[in-house]
């Protein structure tokens, strides 16, 4: 079965980083998986949350959201529900819990960095595409943080490896990578997977949407996965440069 834009099982969407895009942060980023479009954005303060301080530590975390219109239809916001939804929450943290793996704390100091994914547009992946983009933001915060000579170690200690997602899944019996939202519903596997810029993993969250899988094709999906995300990292590193 032909995937619905014509690319190959093994083949990204065509992946944009724009630094600079909100003039406000410390780190602004809109990172674009194809028809997937994410407000990456990065914000400093100094000091850290009240248990936090006293340790020499640093505190990086993140919240996710999607505008009302990100999909096809309106959803309302979750500020006007008055809670923030299970899905919200759960990607919020396990942005968080990704960048907190590229950072050294204590080498950033008693400061905290909020990283704000907002999806500006919808199109399957966008967990992924947040984690991918809010990393080129929080470099760009250290570097502002470094420039004003605010950390606590070396500014190359900080940031002392990358990470990006992708997702991943199995669809009428094919592995592939990266999948956009006609795909996402339709996996019989769904997978999305955390990689730091040397192929190790910081996060596999993997499940069979429609049936089992076996350990040949989960392997068949991490590979597929680990490849992916060494094609978002040296994107992040030309965005960079």
């Amino acid at each position: 079965m032909a995937r619905p834009d014509g690319r190959g099982p093994d083949q990204l969407r065509p992946v944009t980083l724009t630094r600079g895009w909100s003039t406000h942060p410390e780190g602004s980023v809109l990172v674009e998986f194809g028809g997937t479009r994410v407000l990456c954005t990065a914000s400093v303060t100094e000091g850290v949350p009240r248990w936090r301080k006293g340790s020499g530590l640093g505190w990086v975390t993140a919240e996710y959201a999607m505008l009302p219109r990100a999909t096809n239809t309106r959803s309302d916001r979750e500020s006007v529900k008055g809670r923030v939804g299970g899905r919200t929450h759960e990607i919020s943290r396990l942005i968080g819990r990704s960048l907190r793996a590229c950072i050294d704390l204590k080498a950033l100091g008693e400061n905290s960095v909020v990283l704000d994914c907002d999806v500006l547009q919808a199109d399957g992946g966008t967990r992924t595409a947040a984690i991918t983009g809010a990393y080129v933001a929080l470099h760009d915060a250290v570097g502002w943080l470094a420039a004003r000579k605010a950390l606590a170690g070396k500014p190359e200690k900080v940031m002392h490896r990358s990470v990006a997602a992708v997702s991943v899944g199995i669809i009428a019996g094919e592995a592939r990578l990266d999948l956009c939202y006609e795909e996402d519903v339709a996996a019989e596997v769904d997978m999305n997977v955390v990689c730091t810029g040397a192929g190790d993993f910081v996060e596999v969250q993997g499940t069979g949407e429609a049936g089992v899988f076996a350990r040949d094709q989960l392997d068949s999906l991490l590979d597929l996965a680990v490849a992916g995300c060494a094609d978002l990292a040296e994107a992040q590193r030309k965005a960079l440069a």
